[in-house]
């Protein structure tokens, strides 16, 4: 199996689509090569702690509200083109991740990660849920399959959060500055949701490396 490391935020909506388009190739490959691994890495790392009303947070990232529809307008035919009907009207808030990043991070460790993070996605961009509220990572923890009391438990202390700061730093020192970025087998950095078909020709390669080598 060959590692592919995820920077990722789940609220950014190019991570969305870039899930969905890297999620239709491995479900075309009878044998997906990859082990995959999500990191934290948030959009807005001065977003306070209990988030901030959408429609403020949106002009202030494009400057007005015309810039802001201009910018969505491409999500949203991106996304539908991918197989993603997103629900901007039901987004109220857009929250501060760290929460949610510190669930994937327990995720990982009990092997669910990938459950985890697209009910983040489906939550907040499809169901308008804030997935910076403690309550509604319980339920997505629940959801996956993991024990939602310790979690709540977890959520509500300090427990990891300085090691997802440390590793979003280190991201950021290494380079990153969107996401998602992908790092595929620890050395080649793919950045950008890529089109279905990219993925595809990635597998093919691999896998006629693996034939050749094997």
């Amino acid at each position: 199996m060959i590692k592919l490391d995820i920077l990722s935020d789940p609220i950014c909506p190019w991570c969305f689509i870039g899930k969905a388009r890297l999620d239709r190739a491995l479900e075309a490959c009878p044998a997906p090569p990859f082990e995959i691994e999500w990191h934290p890495f948030r959009l807005n790392p001065d977003m306070p702690p209990g988030g901030m009303d959408r429609r403020i947070y949106l002009e202030r990232k494009f400057g007005s509200r015309q810039a802001a529809a201009k910018a969505y307008a491409e999500i949203d035919r991106a996304a539908r083109e991918s197989g993603i009907e997103i629900d901007f009207a039901a987004i109220r808030r857009t929250p501060d991740t760290l929460d949610a990043h510190r669930l994937i991070h327990w995720a990982g460790i009990e092997r669910c990660q990938g459950a985890v993070v697209d009910l983040l996605f489906r939550a907040y961009f499809l169901e308008g849920r804030d997935i910076g509220e403690k309550e509604v990572l319980e339920d997505i923890a629940a959801r996956a399959g993991m024990a939602p009391e310790p979690i709540g438990r977890l959520l509500a202390g300090d427990a990891d959060r300085q090691e997802i700061l440390e590793r979003e730093k280190r991201a950021r020192a290494m380079g990153v500055r969107a996401v998602p970025t992908f790092i595929v087998g620890g050395r080649s950095v793919v950045p950008g949701a890529r089109e279905t078909a990219f993925w595809e020709e990635v597998i093919g390669e691999l896998r006629s490396a693996q034939a050749r080598n094997g």
